[in-house]
């Protein structure tokens, strides 16, 4: 059975436009009864009373590497009995081996010449199918995937709504309607093609890269805050592939997200369906520009009613991601491997 870093979810049916404009609070009430009626457990217990377990990270998934040579898992994530190390050496010491898609070269040469007998191989990636290549070459290699995909056997999403009752709604103040910030643009991307038949309608202020307006890290949040609605359009269209375009970008930043993806019922796997805007909810890009134009302040305010019991948490840590491995570990089988790995990730 997949395991997952905990997020709870809510299998909403898709409503139509009229009820989406009405914003019913029922929904949002059924949603939040849904995620408290399964409350996560204490990210310590499972890993206690278990030998320490050691996960060896091929190569480290981004250019920086942490230091991991304290006991990262236990004083960052109160995650007992999980050793991480980057040292090769230590690889027939090694319960599990990672390899992060992007840092995999064609060909096997550069991996372990031999697997040793109980040692399970993670392949990790966040990158949806389209950005993924060279998956036939790893065909009977790995025994398990973590992705953000839900059903792998580590699910690791970009990020998830946590229960706060303390939480208060805070809207930003608001200077302009619509943002979006978008480093690679390509023309033949579906995202490219909305934005140019939307932007016939309404003005929308772009940022990032593509525009020649790049924002510092500590920039992009204040700058899209400022806006009414995000564009969290993302770069293809897959099962689960819901990134910080919607978390941190609209989210976070206190912006009504206008998400392309997957279809609305996977958003609402995730989210509460009135915290979002779904291109797919109109008929005519035309029409969703004149809801975002005339949308009254009353009905805007109702897309953070979430605000009132949940925050925003981001998976950007991959300390934290790995160490989650050792958590879900007595729950993953042993003995598998995935026969074609190219298959499975295009389902």
């Amino acid at each position: 059975m997949p395991w997952a870093l905990p997020l709870r979810w809510s299998p909403w049916g898709r409503p139509g436009v009229k009820a989406l404009v009405t914003a019913s609070v029922f929904v949002t009430t059924l949603w939040n009864v849904r995620f408290f009626l399964n409350p996560s457990k204490g990210s310590g217990e499972d890993s206690k009373h278990r030998e320490r377990l050691v996960i060896l990270v091929w190569e480290w998934p981004s250019k920086q590497v942490p230091n991991i040579s304290r006991d990262v898992c236990h004083e960052l994530y109160s995650i007992t009995g999980c050793q991480l190390t980057t040292e090769r050496q230590l690889l027939h010491q090694a319960d599990v081996v990672v390899f992060p898609h992007s840092r995999l070269q064609p060909g096997r040469d550069k991996l372990p010449k031999e697997r040793l007998p109980g040692q399970n191989w993670v392949w990790v990636s966040l990158e949806s199918p389209s950005n993924t290549r060279a998956l036939a070459a790893w065909n009977q290699t790995f025994n398990w995937v973590m992705t953000y995909r839900q059903d792998s056997d580590i699910f690791i999403p970009y990020g998830k709504l946590v229960p706060n009752r303390s939480a208060t709604v805070n809207i930003p103040a608001k200077t302009n309607l619509v943002s979006w910030v978008i480093s690679n643009y390509h023309r033949t991307q579906k995202r490219a093609e909305v934005y140019r038949n939307l932007s016939r309608y309404l003005h929308v202020n772009i940022y990032g890269k593509a525009n020649n307006k790049p924002l510092c890290k500590d920039c992009l949040l204040p700058t899209i805050s400022k806006s009414k609605f995000y564009l969290a359009f993302e770069n293809s269209i897959h099962r689960d592939y819901i990134t910080e375009k919607l978390w941190r970008n609209s989210l976070l930043a206190g912006t009504v997200p206008v998400v392309l993806g997957p279809p609305r019922a996977n958003y609402e796997q995730f989210v509460p369906a009135d915290s979002f805007i779904h291109v797919n909810d109109f008929d005519s890009l035309e029409e969703l520009a004149t809801f975002l134009k005339t949308m009254n302040s009353s009905r805007y305010q109702q897309f953070f009613a979430w605000q009132k019991r949940f925050s925003v948490k981001l998976y950007t840590d991959w300390r934290e991601r790995i160490c989650a491995i050792c958590m879900a570990y007595p729950h993953l089988p042993h003995g598998h491997l995935y026969p074609d790995l190219q298959s499975w990730f295009n389902s």
